[in-house]
């Protein structure tokens, strides 16, 4: 075992999303995690070498109806240093594992929570999801064009960004503070509050009068012409983000337009509608390759918009081994990286089929 969490015990409640990320983030890192599955759950996406979120942890089965095996849950939580939890509020409590209960048995356990909601509030305990929870943060109105409705941005701003990163970070902090204070906690990670969080640059330009509320009018939102997705002539697509000065102006040189007063000033609003479809067009006149081949590592802020068959031949993620193969499963490798306790995947998933006594043998030296 190797990584910066080695010697940290993790008890994973198994659930879907983002709490088993979240555990999935910490095993790579080092953690020691049993996920604790009820019997005949099913779920094909948590099951053998696919369940990407499973890498690297050791599975047991228990029954959580019996209280056999609540009492088999809470010997593991004797002896561990963080719990993973992404129920409904409430559920753990009747199950008979809530944090009283678990912090009783253990006063330095670092008690993580994940839902959509939150704790508390009037939609604590209504159903969500990722959707849902970034739309009443501000965040999800301010993705997409004017003129249709906001873009869903898969699951990734809510559930993994929002949630499950905000929960590693609240585990990884807890664990600092309880190794100071002899003493666990409870931390509630709503992935509307995380998502809400993610938005604190535009929160401070909303401040002060550089972000509208108005959707498509803004730096970053796809209505500045240097910062867009643009079709080339073989139906692909090229990424360019040349906000700076000294960007935007070569961006004008490799296109042919340097000089041409219609591109001047960079930020004047009101030319961007007659700047962008002009830029557009002359995209339109090249492949992807072609472009890539003449913008790709300059200082443009350029790159080409791969799907996801062709990201991991990527020459720039094939020498960082951005994507590695595990059972035959093309999968994002650990991040980010330490010079000294290097992450790694301990083995693929479902290959850490475990017991309790197995657990509370090698946790008890």
């Amino acid at each position: 075992m190797s990584g910066p969490l080695q010697g940290v015990r993790i008890v994973e409640m198994a659930g879907i999303g983002p709490g088993p990320f979240c555990a999935m983030m910490l095993a790579d890192m080092g953690a020691d995690v049993v996920r604790i599955d009820r019997p005949g759950a099913g779920n094909p996406a948590r099951s053998g070498r696919f369940d990407i979120n499973g890498r690297g942890k050791r599975m047991l089965t228990v029954d959580l109806k019996d209280p056999a095996g609540i009492e088999q849950v809470l010997a593991l939580v004797a002896q561990a240093d963080a719990l993973v939890e992404g129920y409904r509020p409430g559920v753990m409590e009747r199950l008979g594992l809530g944090p009283e209960t678990c912090l009783q048995r253990n006063p330095r356990l670092v008690y993580g929570r994940m839902t959509g909601w939150g704790q508390s509030g009037p939609l604590a305990q209504a159903a969500g999801h990722d959707l849902n929870y970034i739309a009443i943060t501000g965040m999800l109105g301010a993705m997409g064009r004017p003129d249709r409705p906001p873009d869903p941005p898969l699951n990734l701003v809510g559930d993994y960004g929002g949630g499950a990163m905000m929960l590693a970070f609240g585990i990884a902090c807890g664990l600092v503070e309880a190794r100071r204070s002899g003493r666990g906690q409870v931390i509630d990670a709503a992935m509307s509050d995380g998502a809400a969080l993610l938005g604190a640059m535009l929160w401070g330009m909303k401040g002060s009068g550089a972000w509208s509320a108005q959707r498509g009018s803004n730096l970053l939102d796809g209505s500045a012409p240097f910062y867009d997705c643009y079709a080339c002539a073989d139906g692909k697509y090229v990424a360019v983000g040349s906000v700076e000065p000294q960007f935007y102006a070569l961006l004008l040189d490799k296109l042919g337009l340097a000089g041409d007063p219609a591109f001047m000033p960079q930020m004047d609003k009101a030319r961007w509608p007659e700047m962008k479809p002009r830029i557009a067009a002359l995209f339109s006149r090249r492949t992807r390759a072609e472009w890539t081949a003449l913008m790709e590592g300059t200082d443009i802020c350029f790159a080409p918009v791969l799907d996801m068959d062709e990201a991991p031949a990527h020459p720039h993620n094939v020498a960082r081994g951005t994507f590695v193969q595990l059972d035959g499963v093309t999968q994002p490798a650990p991040a980010p990286r330490f010079s000294r306790t290097a992450a790694q995947i301990r083995h693929a998933p479902g290959q850490g089929q475990t017991t309790a006594e197995a657990v509370l043998a090698g946790w008890a030296t």
